[in-house]
Order: C-alpha cells, then structure tokens, then sequence
C-alpha cells in the first residue's frame, strides 16, 4: 500500500526563499488545486490536471480505487515530489514558490504508519518544548492516554523505544494525534490513518478529529469508507483525474464510482 514518505528521490527544494509567508500563515486554510499534474521520475503521469477547492474548515473525504493518485495529492501538497504542471494554493499562497519549511510545518499529517522518535514520551508530544507539563497532560486526557502515561514508570520521561514497541498500533497513532492538537493546525491530512487499527480506536480518532480540529481544513484518504461519510465532500478520484466531488448524500443517490466503492466495502 502506497504511503507518503517524507524522502524523496528528486534533488531537495529549498527549505527557505525570499518569498516564504509569515509564521501565522495559513489564517483560514483554503486549499486551491489548479490543473495539477504530477509523475515520478519519468513514468506516466498519476496526477492528470486535477482542479478542485476545498473551503476553510470543510472536511473532504478522499477515496479512489488503489493506485488512483490519492496519496500522491498528498504528496504533491507536501512537495515531497514537484508537480510537473499547475499548482496548488494554500490562502492564496502559490506553494511552489516558498520554502518546504514554512510549507510543511504549516500543515499536520496523520500517517498511517505513526512515526515515533526514541526519545520521551514528552518529546514525542513536543519536540521542540512549546507547551506546558499542563498542557501535555490535558492532551494525552483528549486522547484518553492519561492513564497508560501514568502507570509507565518515567510517566512523560519514559523513555519510546525504537519503532514504539512499548506501545500498541493504535496507541501511537493516538500519541501522533495529540501531537497534531498540540501544534492547532489549520490544514490537517490523515492519511489512512486508521487502516491498521482496531475499530474502537478508529471511531475514537473519528470523533476527536470531529471536536478538536472543527475549525480546520481536514482532508482524509479513506480505508475505511464509512470513517468519511459524514464528511462535507468527497474527492472520488479514478486514474488520475477527478470522477466527482460531492456531498456524500448526493454521491450515494447516482450510479457512479463512489457507490460502487461503498457497495463493495459493505458486502
């Protein structure tokens, strides 16, 4: 299963530019794609001029058949590879002509693959020591990992083994999570998130996504169908391009590909 991985073949843009926004951007968290295109290397391209916007706050839902270019829109959002035409914009901001810096500590991502470092549980939580003891704890309650911090024998000094063994699947995603509280971004990705986790935890991390990022732009790439139905909009993408974008009600009503999907999911 193809998933973002912040490494990149291509030369590394640079991490700073004269043109870099200010470190409030973004304010609102639109997100406008304009005819973007985007291949690997030399192949073909899997990304064929898409065009569509999400508004400040919506919450879009994107879903498409293995290989459709779903994480490779993330991918291009990231820059982790350069579109090889159009662009997007994030509040107006082209963002092929900033930074990757401002760029990527602007948006949060919720890989499907938690990334824990080997360091404490604090630092996983805050690395770069912006937030109160206070405030980590009250975190880790909204994640409802208060009590498994406090039964380890470092508490918030424990030390996260290499890979965050001493942790299951679905607690290091929840520990990502509130990583991603802490920083209150304005554009949030998950990125099949919750693939390889249990349901339980899968509709916890639904619901916290609904009550703590209301006020951000979220997009989801689907596993599950039925984690993003009560999304605003879906992206249903098929080879590249855009096969529709609608409300999830309007999308089950016509024979199409997203109903195909959610048909087959269900049986």
């Amino acid at each position: 299963m193809h998933t973002i991985s912040l490494r990149s073949a291509q030369p590394e843009a640079d991490q700073t530019t004269d043109n870099d926004p200010t470190s409030d951007w973004p304010t609102k968290g639109k997100i406008k794609v304009n005819e973007l295109s985007l291949r690997y290397r030399d192949g073909p391209e899997v990304l064929k001029k898409i065009s569509f916007e999400v508004e400040p706050g919506e919450k879009v839902g994107v879903v498409g058949r293995t290989g459709s270019g779903k994480s490779s829109l993330m991918t291009s959002l990231f820059r982790i590879v350069e579109s090889s035409h159009g662009n997007i914009e994030i509040d107006g901001v082209d963002i092929n002509k900033i930074g990757t810096e401002p760029l990527r500590t602007a948006l949060s991502i919720i890989p499907q693959d938690p990334v824990l470092f080997s360091n404490t549980v604090k630092y996983n939580l805050d690395p770069f020591n912006t937030v109160t003891d206070d405030e980590l704890w009250s975190v880790l309650a909204k994640v409802q990992l208060t009590e498994v911090v406090e039964k380890l024998p470092g508490k918030m000094e424990e030390v996260i083994v290499e890979g965050g063994e001493n942790f299951s699947q679905g607690q290091r995603q929840l520990i990502c999570i509130a990583r991603s509280l802490l920083r209150k971004p304005k554009i949030l990705v998950l990125d099949e998130a919750t693939a390889s986790i249990d349901n339980y935890t899968d509709s916890l991390i639904q619901k916290m996504v609904r009550e703590e990022f209301k006020e951000a732009t979220v997009l989801t790439i689907a596993h599950r169908l039925n984690t993003i139905l009560d999304s605003d909009r879906i992206l249903v993408l098929d080879d590249g391009e855009i096969a529709d974008y609608d409300t999830p009600a309007k999308l089950l009503e016509k024979e199409g590909l997203f109903r195909t999907l959610v048909e087959h999911s269900n049986k």
